[in-house]
């Protein structure tokens, strides 16, 4: 071909700002609707089109175009699939919470499983994964906690008021623009009174609004905790400082306003970045937890500590583990991530002893009290981090020298790879890797089972975060019946 003849891809409409025409087959998982646009040689280039529903008939706008794949925007639906559905919300074509509202929740189910399965095979070197079906949740109102930007209403948006609203919601898909909410359907209705009720409020004080642009101003968020079993909820202001005048004045009228409130805290947040929480949080009024009854055991669950957003499906996560682990209460039982103990301390009465590891010290505090408030005795708890603890932990614990079972759930980092070593020379007849990420799930499951010293016996996925491209899942792996040979020997 000369410098002279046309190249037919640049004539083709694989350009930025052309217009396509795709069938979505899948959803990715950022939960873009995933097709293919084939050029004149037929070959296959992915499009990610968010706000789009397996089945979707469409026509999208290019916008970042790579050589095999290309982000758009819907520009036109042509024909709707059938998994199309009216959304939840009135917002949720400009909200970022969620990005399936448009998705049949049956859909979504199916998604998340192929999911979890495309992992396995790609990332952890699997053919034909054992995952189970996704355990379902209630589609709609299962968040026991949020945590709301908040920000001042633009003269722009209210030109002829001096003092534009506070405002609280979450960020418009793709931007740091913020859609105003006053109930989120996903969130316990519970919460709505608050979410609504509150902002008027700090207006009236004349509380500051944090700028992330010039850091000034002082509210950054609004978080809501409550606990579904028992209704308790915690209001946590998060600000740059302390200067509030009347807070203590305000926490009490928020309190007699709503019987369920049991405490009101200030975390102070004095740093630049995306980190929601400071190190500093005070109580105001009320008490600095709530108290929630999980799997038959009682809980004090502070602000800020990490306790799973959906109570349901956590506890139906925890009896798929303990079906499966058929614990006869012999067995020694290392918890690596422990957290407040939320899976701690249900295991801790199936078997001998546990020992938690936490990075967090005032988690682990909690942990302690909660053991305490429930009378388990046989947990003993390690602040420190699993990369740090855990290769050691024969000498912290000589007890947990040799442990039966080692649970983790680490975040969507997954473990570090110092983690896995010594997991692998610990060597436990059994693994539970309870994770939020199937990518990072599928990669140490696939340094776990290396040697085959492990194999891999169920996935059980749960959908812990409906409306949204986030799945849960627990992974059990076996010791081999090879390794087993060679420890005897």
């Amino acid at each position: 071909m000369s410098e002279d003849t046309p190249n037919p891809t640049l004539i083709s409409p694989w350009r930025q700002g052309e217009l396509v025409e795709l069938t979505i087959d899948s959803l990715s998982n950022r939960g873009d609707g995933v097709g293919r646009w084939h050029d004149s040689d037929a070959v296959g280039k992915v499009v990610f089109v968010p706000d789009t529903v397996p089945g979707d008939r469409i026509q999208a706008r290019l916008l970042q175009v790579k050589p095999t794949y290309a982000h758009g925007k819907l520009h036109r639906l042509l024909q709707p699939s059938p998994h199309r559905v009216r959304p939840g919300c009135i917002v949720a074509d400009k909200c970022g919470g969620c990005q399936w509202q448009p998705v049949a929740y049956e859909q979504q189910l199916i998604e998340k499983r192929n999911e979890v399965i495309q992992a396995l095979e790609r990332i952890g070197g699997l053919s034909d994964p054992p995952v189970d079906t996704v355990l379902p949740s209630a589609p709609l109102g299962y968040r026991n906690k949020a945590t709301y930007p908040l920000r001042q209403a633009s003269h722009q948006t209210f030109p002829n008021d001096p003092h534009p609203p506070v405002q609280a919601g979450y960020y418009q898909k793709g931007s740091h623009k913020l859609v105003n909410l006053n109930q989120c359907p996903i969130q316990d209705p519970r919460l709505n009174p608050l979410l609504a009720g509150v902002k008027p409020d700090i207006q009236q004080r004349g509380w500051s609004i944090y700028d992330e642009r010039t850091h000034q101003g002082q509210l950054r968020h609004l978080s809501l905790r409550i606990g579904r079993r028992t209704g308790e909820i915690l209001l946590t202001l998060v600000s740059r400082d302390a200067d509030l005048p009347e807070l203590e004045e305000q926490a009490k009228i928020w309190s007699d306003r709503h019987p369920n409130l049991v405490g009101v805290l200030l975390n102070l947040n004095p740093h630049r970045g995306n980190a929601i929480f400071g190190n500093e949080t005070r109580l105001i009024t009320g008490r600095p937890y709530l108290r929630e009854r999980f799997a038959g055991l009682d809980f004090h669950i502070s602000a800020t500590t990490f306790f799973q957003v959906n109570t349901e499906q956590a506890e139906a996560l925890l009896d798929v583990i303990l079906d499966e682990l058929n614990l006869q209460g012999h067995e020694l039982l290392l918890d690596v991530y422990c957290g407040i103990g939320t899976l701690t301390l249900p295991l801790a009465q199936r078997v001998r002893q546990v020992v938690g590891i936490e990075s967090r010290p005032e988690s682990v505090e909690q942990a302690q009290q909660n053991a305490a408030l429930n009378g388990i005795k046989n947990v003993s708890f390690q602040v420190g981090t699993a990369e740090e603890v855990l290769p050691q932990v024969s000498q912290l614990h000589p007890e947990a020298a040799q442990p039966d079972v080692v649970l983790l759930d680490p975040p969507r980092k997954g473990c570090d790879r110092t983690v896995i070593e010594a997991l692998r020379t610990l060597a436990p007849e059994r693994i539970v890797y309870v994770s939020c990420n199937p990518a990072t799930l599928a990669r140490d499951l696939n340094l776990l089972w290396a040697d085959h010293l492990y194999e891999l016996t169920r996935v059980q996925p749960a959908d812990f975060f409906p409306q949204t491209a986030h799945v849960e899942c627990a992974a059990f792996l076996q010791r081999t019946r090879a390794a087993e040979d060679c420890f005897r020997q």
